[in-house]
């Protein structure tokens, strides 16, 4: 028989929805290995500049289907909840056959992506927070787009079509500087339909 197909995985934890449309939510977050950037201070070809990314994504181990799913399971413990799929980049590596096995178990499934590859049907939500150039991103619908503004960056022209529109304003290290957030709360102000979104968890010191 052959052996069953497998996903790398970094981490899977329960949590709370720390930004976009639904912060505060509890969810159980599926961190998947490896990314196809690399977001950096200065700009560049893997970076669209303005910030430091922050997670440890490289290091994981392979799940079947079955068991993330499982995995999902024990981490809810009961609780009401939905998945996030994160990384790194999930695109890299979800498909229709993960998907579907998530919907057979009952799961809503949620997703975080950087929108450089276009997504299989069947999720429940997309954010979209792109990291390239706005002729780069191949996933042009969503249930939201999100940005990160440093102090001084404008506001996107994003090609992406959704129902909610965020700014994030960019942390150093655990905290906003106040500058990058009044920065941000007034292009928000000044530019409906953008609303501003705080990493809440990094302020809670949640993961």
């Amino acid at each position: 028989m052959p052996m069953p197909k497998t996903y790398r995985i970094n981490e899977i934890f329960l949590t709370e929805q720390g930004e976009g449309f639904h912060a505060g939510m509890k969810a159980v977050f599926v961190r998947f290995t490896g990314c196809n950037l690399r977001c950096r201070i200065e700009p560049g070809p893997l970076s669209p500049g303005g910030f430091d990314c922050d997670t440890e994504f490289e290091s994981g181990r392979s799940l079947t289907a079955m068991q993330i799913i499982e995995s999902i399971q024990w981490e809810a413990r009961k609780t009401t909840f939905s998945v996030v799929l994160t990384g790194g980049e999930p695109g890299l590596q979800i498909d229709a056959d993960l998907i579907t096995e998530m919907k057979a178990a009952g799961l809503w499934i949620a997703i975080e992506t950087n929108g450089s590859i276009e997504l299989p049907p069947g999720l429940d939500w997309i954010t979209v927070s792109p990291k390239v150039a706005e002729h780069a991103i191949r996933q042009l619908t969503a249930s939201e787009v999100k940005y990160v503004r440093g102090y001084g960056q404008g506001v996107p022209k994003t090609r992406v079509v959704a129902s909610h529109y965020f700014l994030s304003p960019a942390f150093e290290g655990i905290s906003v500087p106040s500058r990058t957030l009044k920065w941000v709360e007034q292009l928000c102000q000044n530019n409906p339909p953008w609303s501003i979104s705080l990493q809440q968890h990094k302020l809670a010191g949640l993961r």
